[in-house]
C-alpha cells in the first residue's frame, strides 16, 4: 500500500492537479510519506546502494549549484531552492523502493498506479457528456479547471475541445492539468503491459482508446510507433497481427488529421509555439553554450522575450514543408530538454541525456522506451519533476555503483 502511494504522489507530482493547487504541502507530504515509509521498513540497505545514491545526490546538487552561481542573469535562490528540493526527494524515493528485497516493487507499483489512471480517466472522458452542465470552476494563480466534485476535471480553455470522428469532445486529461502529460503515462502504461506484463488484448485496447481520447499528436505518434515496434516483434515469433493492424490503421487516419490541423488548420498556434520552442533555445544554447542562461524561469523568459534568431530559420523549414511564423515569447518553454540546453548549457544537457540512457529501472526493450520517454520530454515539460528525474538519477546510481563495486573487488 505504501509502494502504490507513494508511485501515485510521485506521478501526480508531475502536473498532477494536486500538486498545480497544491504544490507545497504536496512536495511535503511526499517527503513525509517516503522519511516514514523508510523507518517503518526498518531494513539496513547495503552500503554500496547507499553511497551510490549519496554520491549521485552530490553531484547534481553541484551541477545545480555552478548553474545557479555563474549563469549570466542573477537566478532566484528560491527557485533552485525548490530544484534542490525536488531533487531529494527523488533521491529519496528512489532509495526507498532499492531498499527493498523486490527489485520489481517500483515496476509493479508504477503499473498498478497507471491502470487506475487509466481507469479513471476513460470514466472522466465519458463522464463529460453527462456531467458538462454541472460543473464548477476552481482557479488558482496558475491553473483553472472545470470539476464535477472533485472527482472528474475539464478544461475550460478552447484549446481542449477538439472533434474526432464529428464527435465533440473535452480533450481527456485525467488527474493531469493537461492532456500531453496524461498521454505520456498511457503510453508508458501500454509499454509495461507489451514488453513486461501479460499483454492483455482488452487492456491494451481500454489503452489505446484512452490515448485517442486526449487527441495528442504526441499520443498518437508514440502509440503508432509502439504499435509497429512490438508488431515487428511479433511477426518474428508468429503472433497474429490481425488487431494490430486494425487498429493501426485507423489509428494512422486520425493522426494525420491531428497533424494537419496542428501545422495548417485551428491547432496552428499550439504547432507554432512547440515549434519555437525547439528552435530558439537551441541558439540561445550556443550563445551560452557552457553554463546557459540559467533555470530562475523568470529570467529565462526575459531572455527568450529579447532573443531573435539570427539565421533565417525558414529557409531550413520550409524545404520540409513548414514556416515558424512567432519570432518572440515571454511565456515559458513547453520542451523540457530544450529549455535544460538553454538553461543549462551543453555539458550538463548531453551529461543528463547520457545518464538518462543508461538508467536501471526499465531494462526491457530499452530502445523503445527511450524514444517513449525522450519524445514526451521534448513535448511537455516534465524532465524536472521527479518522476522523470528519477531515470536520470538512476544513471547516475548506476555509474557511481559499478565504479564502488570494482574498487571493493580490488580492495
Amino acid at each position: 500500500m505504501l509502494n502504490n502511494i507513494i508511485m501515485f504522489m510521485l506521478i501526480s507530482s508531475t502536473g498532477g492537479l494536486l500538486f498545480v493547487f497544491n504544490r507545497n504541502q504536496a512536495f511535503a507530504a511526499l517527503f513525509f510519506l517516503v522519511m516514514f515509509s523508510l523507518f517503518y521498513i526498518g531494513k539496513r540497505v547495503k552500503k554500496t546502494i547507499y553511497y551510490s545514491l549519496l554520491l549521485s545526490l552530490l553531484v547534481v546538487l553541484l551541477l545545480f549549484a555552478i548553474n545557479f552561481l555563474f549563469a549570466i542573469n542573477p537566478q532566484s535562490l528560491t527557485k533552485y531552492s525548490f530544484f534542490g528540493i525536488s531533487i531529494f526527494i527523488t533521491v529519496l524515493v528512489l532509495f526507498y523502493y532499492s531498499y527493498q528485497d523486490d527489485k520489481k516493487c517500483l515496476i509493479e507499483s508504477l503499473y498498478f498506479v497507471l491502470k487506475i489512471i487509466l481507469f479513471h480517466s476513460l470514466f472522466s472522458f465519458l463522464a463529460y457528456f453527462f456531467v458538462k452542465e454541472k460543473l464548477i470552476l476552481v482557479s488558482s494563480a496558475y491553473h483553472d479547471i472545470l470539476t464535477y466534485n472533485y472527482l472528474f476535471f475539464y478544461s475550460p480553455k478552447e484549446a481542449n475541445f477538439a472533434t474526432i470522428f464529428g464527435l465533440e469532445i473535452n480533450r481527456n486529461a485525467g488527474i493531469f492539468w493537461e492532456a500531453g502529460i496524461l498521454q505520456a503515462y498511457l503510453n508508458i502504461l501500454f509499454f509495461l503491459e507489451m514488453s513486461i506484463f501479460k499483454r492483455n488484448k482488452y487492456l491494451l485496447t481500454l489503452i489505446i482508446l484512452a490515448i485517442i481520447s486526449t487527441y495528442s499528436t504526441t499520443g498518437l505518434l508514440l502509440i503508432i510507433v509502439q504499435l509497429l515496434y512490438f508488431s515487428q516483434i511479433a511477426l518474428r515469433r508468429n503472433i497474429a497481427l490481425g488487431l494490430i493492424s486494425l487498429i493501426g490503421i485507423p489509428l494512422f487516419f486520425l493522426f494525420s488529421a491531428n497533424i494537419s490541423d496542428k501545422i495548417y488548420g485551428v491547432g496552428e498556434s499550439s504547432f507554432q509555439k512547440r515549434l519555437f520552442d525547439l528552435t530558439q533555445p537551441f541558439f540561445i544554447a550556443l550563445d551560452y553554450p557552457i553554463n546557459g542562461v540559467g533555470l530562475d524561469l523568470d529570467r529565462f523568459q526575459e531572455v527568450r522575450e529579447e532573443f531573435y534568431i539570427s539565421t533565417n530559420i525558414n529557409s531550413v523549414l520550409n524545404q520540409v514543408g513548414l514556416e515558424q511564423k512567432v519570432e518572440t515569447t515571454s511565456k515559458g518553454s513547453t520542451n523540457s530538454i530544450m529549455y535544460l540546453l538553454a538553461g543549462m548549457g551543453f555539458p550538463t544537457t548531453i551529461l543528463f541525456i547520457y545518464m538518462l540512457t543508461k538508467q536501471q529501472i526499465i531494462r526491457n526493450h530499452r530502445f523503445i522506451w527511450l524514444i517513449i520517454i525522450f519524445v514526451s520530454l521534448m513535448s511537455e515539460p516534465l524532465l524536472f519533476r521527479p518522476f522523470f528525474f528519477m531515470f536520470i538519477i538512476s544513471g547516475f546510481m548506476h555509474f557511481f555503483y559499478k565504479i564502488i563495486n570494482h574498487k571493493k573487488q580490488l580492495a
